[in-house]
């Protein structure tokens, strides 16, 4: 993972600098803000569904958690911090989720080799990490190892994007590569947010007419999907 690990960090560097003062990540920029709370929705639909109403005792890991966001969500809805985990290669990124959140089970790790024991968590999830992954090879292993440290009982959850023609350093991934990368696992596909292009344009003119677009599907750029294990 030498090379992509390079390419991600160069990425990532890229990307902090031309953000650089741009708002367009912040919960105050109201398009950003329709689009996490469309797929918090979204999420909360796709555990209660699997029955996950009560995450105080689950024991949860989400690879590649980047400075925190996502783990922070988990502890608003009852996630006990010391029950929370996350990895990231990248240590800034783990010094701001550490920050962000107050959670000390980081990991700066690769995520083909997780630091944790076989079966240990209940819920375990990726957002938007394997549509960063450019080699086949890799993501084969990062999804093996997620399997490994899932509870067969557990769930894997997955958000990731299926399109984005806009970036060559990302690519797609689609329901048949996902059942491709976890074999024999049971898969609940939900095709959710509205392109973030289009988002930014609509949600400032009116979100009746973003909540109306993304009711149609057909404009939205990513997949939730819920993952049950072999074995459940």
């Amino acid at each position: 993972m030498t090379d992509d690990l390079d390419r991600l960090k160069t990425e990532y560097a890229d990307r902090a600098r031309h953000l650089a003062g741009s708002d367009i990540y912040s919960m105050l920029n109201p398009a950003n803000l329709f689009i996490i709370h469309s797929r918090q929705r979204a999420m909360v639909n796709a555990l209660r569904i699997h029955g996950m109403t009560n995450l105080t005792q689950s024991r949860i890991m989400e690879l590649g958690c980047g400075a925190g966001g996502v783990l922070a969500e988990l502890m608003s809805l009852g996630a006990r911090p010391h029950h929370l985990f996350g990895v990231d290669v990248l240590p800034d990124r783990l010094f701001g989720a550490q920050a962000a959140t107050g959670l000390w089970n980081l990991a700066c790790a690769d995520g083909r080799s997780l630091p944790y024991t076989f079966q240990g968590f209940d819920l375990v999830l990726q957002f938007t990490v394997f549509s960063s992954v450019l080699d086949d090879a890799v993501k084969a292993h990062l999804a093996e190892e997620m399997l490994r440290v899932a509870h067969p009982n557990g769930l894997i959850l997955w958000y990731d994007f299926w399109l984005n023609p806009t970036n060559p350093q990302t690519r797609g991934i689609r329901p048949a590569e996902i059942k491709r990368l976890f074999p024999e696992c049971i898969f609940a596909f939900q095709k959710i947010t509205l392109a973030p292009p289009i988002a930014r344009r609509v949600v400032p003119v009116s979100w009746g007419l973003a909540y109306w677009l993304e009711s149609l599907r057909i404009f939205n750029s990513h997949y939730l999907v819920a993952i049950r294990p072999k074995g459940e």
